[in-house]
């Protein structure tokens, strides 16, 4: 078949600036690409070219960041083109235009956050999509639960494919390609012969991090090794200091113990300092759809603490692969929660083990790729 895929006005594939959806269609890219036509359609960026075609799978890049102006660039690329299947990532208002300029295909939408709430999108037009559309992929249950609560008339079309990780790149600390980078970032940062906390992530109020901040004091003063690494910035490849930033630097400068801050990392970096850490920690106090970083701290190896929003627990076999707070508001929860494992190494280690044979066994990118194919098939 001939199909386009629609990434979304925010952010370029391939992810040279980050972005959970980018990420998610470079990894499948591969497997998709082996078995049909594919044509992907995102926004421009001065680092890449306007066209190109990589391993077989074209790019075709417009101008967007607005998502209007990127609507109208999407309806012209579709009136000049036909493909047998629109596949729109985390778009439903894309859907109604999109079935306007191209009234014979398939489309399938794939969503990653909660783009049908009413604020998002009104009613009627969240309803005409719906029944535009022959499938519903979403990233986590809690996704497709919003959605059925909202819609009940969609649940038929709803199927979740959880996403993947690349577990070549992302390793564990001891693994032999990565224990060189491993002592070598630990020893730069002042982290040698500590245990790594890590958070990595957007730095606002929601994503929470100030709360793991707060936690710290009370377990410094059970375990005496103690290092916090905060990997990202206010936004993807933005390093401005907002007034949460400031307010996250300040709290971390108090700290009794060594606090690194990296700002942002390049996607392609990232895998670095998961390997360089010991324990992740996701604090999201909001409805995360699923945090991608759990499947990235996973394949690297490390024992997670997740929160109990929106779909991060989907992925925490709890006792297993991490834990989850129940109520992420407090910091108190948090270090509860991190003393569980920190005061018993043996679980701390196979947490770590068995988050990579999760990654392993359920999380590759090829099982998301042939998940794809099959709603495409059907």
């Amino acid at each position: 078949m001939k199909i386009l895929m629609i990434c979304t006005e925010k952010l370029p594939v391939p992810p040279v600036l980050g972005g959970a959806i980018q990420t998610y269609i470079s990894g499948i890219l591969p497997y998709l690409g082996k078995v049909h036509n594919i044509t992907v359609l995102g926004i421009n960026d001065p680092s890449l070219p306007d066209q190109e075609t990589i391993d077989g799978n074209r790019y075709v890049r417009v101008p967007g960041k607005i998502f209007e102006v990127y609507r109208e660039e999407v309806i012209g690329y579709l009136k000049a083109n036909h493909f047998d299947l629109i596949h729109i990532f985390n778009r439903p208002r894309l859907v109604l235009p999109v079935r306007q300029a191209a009234p014979n295909s398939k489309i399938t939408l794939s969503m990653h956050n909660d783009m049908f709430n009413p604020e998002k999108i009104y009613p009627e037009e969240a309803k005409a999509a719906i029944d535009e559309v022959s499938d519903i992929v979403t990233v986590s249950d809690y996704i497709g639960n919003v959605i059925k609560g909202l819609y009940p008339q969609a649940s038929s079309k709803i199927r979740t494919i959880y996403s993947g990780v690349d577990t070549n790149r992302f390793l564990p600390g001891h693994h032999s390609k990565m224990q060189k980078i491993r002592n070598e970032i630990r020893k730069t940062n002042g982290l040698e012969n500590k245990t790594v906390i890590l958070f990595a992530g957007r730095l606002s109020s929601n994503k929470g991090v100030d709360r793991l901040i707060r936690a710290l004091p009370e377990l410094s003063s059970k375990f005496k090794d103690l290092a916090l690494v905060i990997v990202g910035s206010k936004w993807f490849s933005q390093n401005d200091i907002t007034d949460y930033v400031a307010y996250v630097k300040a709290l971390a400068k108090k700290l009794p113990i060594p606090v690194v801050s990296t700002g942002f990392v390049a996607p392609s970096e990232i895998q670095n300092w998961f390997a360089a850490a010991d324990l992740f920690v996701c604090t999201s106090i909001w409805q995360e759809p699923l945090a991608r970083v759990h499947y990235e701290a996973m394949a690297a190896g490390l024992p997670i603490v997740t929160t109990a929003r929106g779909g991060n627990p989907e992925v925490i076999r709890i006792g297993e692969n991490g834990l989850v707070v129940e109520n992420p508001e407090d910091p108190g929860c948090f270090t509860e929660k991190i003393t569980e494992i920190l005061s018993n190494r043996s679980l701390m280690k196979k947490m770590g083990e068995r988050g990579r044979e999760l990654a392993l066994t359920l999380y590759e990118w090829d099982r998301v790729g042939s998940d794809i194919l099959e709603v495409w098939k059907k």
